[in-house]
C-alpha cells in the first residue's frame, strides 16, 4: 500500500504532517484517530515509516462478486483485520481480540474510538471497549491522532476527489500504566476512553458532541426520512389543492353555462 497507493497519494494530496516524532521507531503503539473519511485510513499509513493495522468491518471482506473480491483482497494485502459489526457486544470482544494480538506483536494498531466516521464533521463521544481494554490489557502507549479535513476531499456524493492538502497531527504518548489490572471496569475504561478523545479535541479543533455518532446518524438518518414524508405529504395536499380548485372553477363554469341557457329559454 504505502508504494502503490502511499506514494501518489502524497505526491498528488501532499498531506501536512506535525508531531511525526511522537511515532515510535520501534515497539507497540495504539494510534487512536478522529474519524472524517474513509481515506482517514489511507493517509495516516501512508505518512508513517510503518506498517499500522487497523480494524475493517467483516462486509468489506465477505461482499460477493468481482467487486467484493477485489475489495477483499485489497484490504487483507494491507494487513487489516476484519471484525463482524452485526452484535454490538460480539464486535467489541473481536476488536479487543484483535488489537491485542497487533500490539504484542510489537506492531502498531490503529483504531478510531468514535467508532464510524462523524456525520457533520464534528467529534463524537468515544466507546470504552476496545481502545481502553486494548491499551489496559497490553500497557502500550495511546498515540492521539487528528485527521484534518480529509472530509472535504470526497463529500458525500462526489465521485471525483478535490484536491487539496489534508492535515494529520500526531499527539505525545498518553501512559495509562496507573489503571493496571483495572481494564474491566467500566468507569476507568470511561476515564481512558474520555482522556484520549480529549487529547484528540485539542489536536483537531472540533467542536465535541457528548453522544455516540452512531445515534446521531440514526437521528440524522430519522430526520431526513420524516422531512421526505413532509414534503410528500405536502406535495399531495398542494396537488389535492389544486383539483379541488379545478373541480370548484368547473363547477362555477357549468353554472354559469346553466344560467345562460336558462336565460336563452326564457327569452
Amino acid at each position: 500500500m504505502k508504494f502503490s497507493i502511499g506514494g501518489p497519494l502524497k505526491l498528488a494530496f501532499r498531506p501536512w504532517v506535525e508531531g511525526l516524532e511522537n511515532i515510535p521507531a520501534e515497539g507497540p503503539a495504539i494510534l487512536a484517530s478522529n474519524h472524517l473519511s474513509f481515506s482517514d485510513s489511507f493517509f495516516l499509513p501512508a505518512v508513517l515509516d510503518r506498517k499500522v493495522t487497523f480494524i475493517a468491518k467483516a462486509e468489506y471482506f465477505t461482499t460477493p462478486g468481482i467487486k467484493g473480491r477485489m475489495t477483499a483482497a485489497f484490504f487483507k494485502g494491507v494487513g487489516q483485520l476484519p471484525v463482524d459489526r452485526s452484535g454490538a457486544r460480539g464486535a467489541g470482544e473481536a476488536a479487543v481480540k484483535s488489537g491485542i494480538g497487533v500490539v504484542e506483536r510489537g506492531e502498531l494498531f490503529g483504531i478510531y474510538p468514535e467508532g464510524t466516521r462523524s456525520p457533520d464533521g464534528r467529534l463524537y463521544r468515544g466507546k470504552p471497549g476496545g481502545l481502553a481494554r486494548v491499551a489496559l490489557a497490553t500497557g502500550a502507549p495511546v498515540i492521539p491522532v487528528a485527521m484534518i479535513d480529509t472530509e472535504k476531499i470526497q463529500p458525500p456524493g462526489k465521485v471525483m476527489p478535490k484536491l487539496m492538502r489534508p492535515g494529520i497531527r500526531i499527539g505525545k504518548p498518553l501512559d495509562f500504566s496507573r489503571y493496571n489490572g483495572m481494564e474491566h471496569d467500566r468507569f476507568v475504561l470511561r476515564a481512558v476512553t474520555d482522556e484520549v478523545m480529549y487529547e484528540i479535541m485539542k489536536l483537531s479543533g472540533q467542536e465535541y458532541v457528548d453522544v455516540y455518532a452512531t445515534a446521531a446518524k440514526r437521528q440524522l438518518a430519522e430526520a431526513a426520512k420524516a422531512e421526505k414524508q413532509a414534503h410528500k405529504e405536502a406535495e399531495q395536499a398542494q396537488k389535492q389543492a389544486e383539483k379541488a380548485e379545478k373541480d370548484a372553477t368547473a363547477a362555477e363554469a357549468e353554472a354559469a353555462a346553466s344560467a345562460a341557457d336558462t336565460e336563452r329559454a326564457g327569452s
